[in-house]
């Protein structure tokens, strides 16, 4: 355990700062996951509904140093492509 003061409040400054960044990692896993299952169901039209707040979740996760800005940017592109493609289908 900590004994400075100092050190005392980095360990609630990291225990506060990884609650944010682990929910904000679930929600864009989560948004991700929910847009991937309505496109294997067909479901295209809720999906192209759904893909804006799959971007938005992305976005935020790259704001906040979450993820990397290059990382939502592949994985917006490779999201767009899927729906894309089952548009085609």
């Amino acid at each position: 355990m900590p004994i400075t003061k100092s050190a005392k409040k980095a360990l609630r400054q990291n225990l506060s700062r990884n609650a944010k960044n682990t929910a904000r990692k679930e929600t864009y896993k989560k948004a991700v996951k929910e847009f991937r299952k309505l496109v294997s169901e067909k479901n295209l039209k809720d999906a192209a509904a759904k893909l804006s707040a799959v971007f938005k979740a992305l976005d935020k996760a790259a704001k906040t140093n979450v993820i990397l800005k290059n990382k939502a940017n592949r994985l917006k592109s490779r999201l767009a492509k899927t729906i894309a493609r089952a548009g085609k289908a």
